[in-house]
């Protein structure tokens, strides 16, 4: 993925929550949503995931419209963990990349030992704390291959080794080529992302 554009608004019932929100990103590109609770920055990135509709909104990728080759080129983590407490830390990476082929017993190994977890990778969910339960969602990125990384609160929960590790990861990320929009109340240490505020 070359670039992304869009221009996004936003309206839940009567209420506008944002409206002609515009930006265009190109490889390597880093972009935090800023703005107060409610400003609609979980909503922008839901549609840009195409997992929010609206009417309003353009969004083209290299230059065309989205399409399925986006989807396989997206990645969107969510701030609340998609984490089932009756499944084990390795069965739960599993479950989170359950779309994507040829992911490897080693490779998911690999993500958890990233992430500080590879001797919890038998434990059940049940038993890990919010930060531990983060880091199993996080370990995701380390075995996905999409272009661009749509992250909600990215940083919730983690300490501030933790903190580092993902901004690291964000950082390699797009130093790669990837592109990255993400949302934070804490502004990052380890780079400096463009701004767009709602």
């Amino acid at each position: 993925m070359n670039s992304i554009s869009f221009n996004i608004s936003c309206q839940k019932g009567y209420i506008q929550i944002f409206k002609n929100k515009k930006y265009t990103l190109k490889s390597g590109d880093i972009l935090q949503l800023v703005g107060r609770n409610g400003s609609g920055k979980t909503s922008l990135l839901k549609i840009l995931a195409t997992l929010s509709n609206t009417e309003e909104s353009e969004i083209l990728i290299n230059g065309k419209t989205q399409n399925e080759d986006f989807l396989e080129n997206s990645y969107y983590l969510g701030h609340l963990p998609a984490i089932s407490p009756q499944l084990t830390v390795l069965e739960n990476l599993t479950f989170l990349l359950a779309l994507k082929q040829n992911i490897n017993q080693h490779s998911l190994t690999n993500a958890l030992e990233n992430v500080g977890l590879k001797y919890y990778k038998n434990e059940l969910c049940a038993n890990l704390s919010a930060g531990q339960k983060r880091r199993v969602a996080l370990a995701s990125l380390f075995v996905n291959d999409a272009s661009l990384w749509l992250l909600d609160e990215p940083f919730t929960a983690l300490d501030t080794q933790g903190v580092e590790m993902i901004e690291n990861l964000i950082k390699q990320h797009c130093k790669k080529g990837g592109i990255c929009i993400f949302t934070t109340h804490q502004p990052p240490q380890l780079f400096q992302p463009k701004i767009l505020q709602l």
